[in-house]
């Protein structure tokens, strides 16, 4: 199995608890991934996601376009929808809208580093190089143990955006009805909040 696409009993499991490898990652990571998980219940989030006039709030149209390829790497189309149709990428610059100042600085400077080291592997953006290098170079940040001895900072935005994806597009109808097979009971807990007492803040 791919290391970067996501299994449905991963992304169950991450939806109930920390992205995996979180133990490992820095704070900011463990905060935004945390920040992400509250925004799935979020009205306000879901308003600004479907809004058919969105502008990124706080992505650059390139950071954007990065973001987006970065996230249908992580759930791409196969015989369902991937991240990019359920609009992945709108849920993360809203979370990172409304992360602490620190996280979303951390995110932007892990975004930056994919970029830089994308020129570097492959004399690139990792916008402009092609799906395969694209591949390789997020292979090499989630391969166990890093034996490419890749960038601490590279490791942890990988987490952060693998975890912030995986929570934006299971909350989705598509992504619980059609990729979970979820009945809507799901979805509908998700769309209207929930009562558990650690999403009560």
């Amino acid at each position: 199995m791919d290391r970067l696409t996501v299994t449905r009993r991963q992304a169950l499991r991450t939806l109930g608890h920390a992205a995996a490898g979180a133990a490992a990652s820095s704070l900011w990571v463990e905060s935004l991934s945390a920040s992400s998980r509250q925004q799935v219940h979020a009205p306000e989030t879901r308003a600004a996601v479907a809004a058919t006039d969105w502008k990124p709030t706080v992505l650059t149209a390139h950071q954007n376009q990065t973001v987006v390829i970065l996230t249908e790497l992580i759930i791409p189309e196969t015989d369902t929808p991937g991240a990019k149709a359920t609009n992945v990428n709108r849920f993360i610059d809203r979370v990172l809208a409304v992360a602490k100042p620190g996280d979303r600085e951390a995110f932007l400077r892990g975004l930056a580093w994919i970029d830089q080291r994308s020129q570097v592997l492959f004399g690139a953006a990792f916008a402009g190089t092609d799906a395969a290098n694209q591949t390789t170079l997020l292979t090499r940040l989630s391969t166990e143990g890093n034996p490419d001895k890749e960038d601490p900072i590279g490791l942890d935005f990988f987490r952060a955006i693998k975890s912030m994806t995986i929570n934006g597009y299971y909350s989705t109808e598509i992504g619980l009805r059609r990729e979970l097979g979820d009945s809507g009971r799901l979805f509908q807990t998700v769309s209207q909040g929930c009562d558990h007492p650690e999403h009560s803040n």
